[in-house]
């Protein structure tokens, strides 16, 4: 079964520094097709303008993932974690028992994130933050394990809940197959380009859910980059 959310649909938000789309509904009065799947309950896509950012706040048990998609994005909390992540690299940060920070935008240009939270196994925890360069050219004709909640998974960010985070860089014409099972949940969205999954068009910046089948057959239509939470 496949849910189209396509970006018209999506709810918005928009302030003088920051324009957001919620893949997920985020309130009461958000739109109610948006729901959770599993422990994914937010998918923002995020653009901060320039010299902007979100001041210090604070999160609990919550698994936080971010995928910079243009521009530079600066990170600083209250555990003495500091970096810069670049377009294409992924950001994570397990709140645990509680964590404080401040992201920004650090370059000259619009900074366009997806902000992905996810409900941990278990509350409580030390907090912790990490981060990692996936240079797109690793990802060509396939999907990368980018951050993941299970052992095994090399190269992964480690986060601490039960799901996958993936990303993908499609030629026009190539195609790449996810196995999945009826039990299982995922939530696919094009970063840039068109592609189809399972025979169903999907455009730019559109969302999919994707439950109760058992695999998820992707091609693109043009030269596309995807990012997939396999919610296990």
């Amino acid at each position: 079964m496949l849910t189209h959310r396509r970006w018209e649909s999506l709810d918005t938000a928009n302030r003088d520094w920051l324009r957001a789309k919620y893949h997920f509904a985020v309130s009461a009065d958000g739109n109610p097709d948006h729901a959770a799947l599993g422990p994914l309950i937010v998918w923002n896509d995020d653009e901060i303008a320039v010299g902007s950012g979100f001041p210090m706040h604070g999160h609990r048990d919550m698994e936080i993932v971010t995928y910079v998609r243009q521009g530079l994005l600066g990170h600083r909390d209250t555990v003495g974690s500091e970096g810069t992540i670049h377009a294409g690299d992924v950001q994570v940060m397990s709140a645990g028992t509680g964590i404080r920070h401040a992201e920004f935008n650090k370059g000259d240009v619009p900074l366009k994130v997806y902000q992905i939270w996810l409900l941990p196994r278990k509350a409580g925890g030390e907090p912790a933050w990490d981060t990692k360069p996936f240079p797109r050219g690793d990802r060509s004709g396939r999907f990368v394990t980018l951050a993941s909640g299970f052992a095994g998974d090399e190269g992964a960010l480690p986060i601490r809940a039960n799901a996958r985070v993936f990303g993908a860089m499609l030629k026009a014409g190539e195609s790449v197959r996810h196995e999945l099972s009826p039990a299982r949940r995922a939530y696919l969205v094009v970063a840039s380009g068109r592609i189809e999954v399972n025979g169903e068009p999907v455009g730019p910046l559109d969302g999919v859910a994707i439950t109760k089948v058992a695999a998820a057959q992707i091609s693109a239509l043009e030269d596309s980059e995807l990012v997939m939470v396999d919610a296990g």
